[in-house]
């Protein structure tokens, strides 16, 4: 898995540039952080890489194929290796569906495609659902549940399911904790953890936590107003050469 973002630049008009120029890479099993506060084009980087948003200077490259934005076939083939986990588990799931059947919704719309790491031979499609959700650690009563009667941290644990069913070689989660109590965050980050090392997957996570991106990732990327400002592995986080920018951030988390 190679992923590569080279230039990418995003304006909605002369006034407003949401992305100046950004360029970094993504390899197979490898997790990035990309953290910054709010207005610094994160979530914006992230709708782009799922093109859920148009650019129109800069690139984007997937395993050496161009990701062009407005080719329907190329992304078709390439949201199939690059799924998303979003902030707001609630507005992804569909409220008039019962659960398991939220579960498969990449699943219905990848039908060639059979998740490897679990049986699905003679099973019904919600027994299939089923042990979707068990594998996130969620129990098989669930599964006939509506959104609006599960907690914040279970819609999240059903959206990581569902992201994980076609088994995707890239995950990209954009502020996936944010909304969540301090006991679930940790629940969804080491479930995210065990989960790259299960399928080998890589992982672009995105977030203002400074703390959650150094739990999860092996390298960060630091951007502010649109610019990447830093950039370094985790184990030098704390070297003196680091932005000014990066050394608040790490001071409001209190992670010194």
């Amino acid at each position: 898995m190679s992923l590569i973002v080279d230039g990418l630049t995003k304006s909605y008009s002369k006034h407003v540039q949401a992305l100046k120029h950004v360029s970094f890479s993504v390899s197979e099993r490898e997790s990035i952080g990309i953290v910054g506060e709010s207005g610094s084009g994160k979530s914006t980087l992230a709708k782009i890489l799922l093109g859920l948003e148009t650019y129109k200077e800069g690139s984007i490259t997937f395993n050496g194929e161009p990701i062009a934005p407005k080719k329907r076939a190329l992304l078709r083939q390439y949201r199939k290796n690059v799924q998303m986990i979003f902030q707001d588990s609630t507005s992804t799931l569909n409220p008039k569906l019962p659960i398991w059947r939220s579960v498969l919704e990449p699943l219905d719309n990848y039908k060639e495609v059979t998740p490897s790491f679990i049986e699905v031979e003679g099973k019904s499609r919600k027994e299939v659902a089923v042990q979707l959700l068990e594998m996130v650690g969620l129990t098989s009563e669930m599964a006939d549940r509506y959104p609006w009667e599960l907690s914040g941290g279970q819609k999240q644990r059903v959206s990581i399911a569902r992201a994980l069913s076609i088994e995707p070689s890239l995950l990209v989660c954009d502020e996936p904790t944010a909304s969540l109590d301090v006991t679930v965050q940790m629940l969804i980050l080491n479930l995210l953890k065990d989960f790259k090392e299960t399928f080998n997957m890589s992982i672009i996570f995105i977030s203002h936590d400074i703390r959650a991106v150094a739990f999860l990732c092996e390298k960060i990327i630091v951007l502010k107003d649109g610019s990447i400002v830093d950039e370094f592995r985790i184990e030098d986080i704390y070297d003196n050469d680091r932005h000014p920018y990066t050394k608040a951030l790490i001071r409001a988390a209190s992670i010194e």
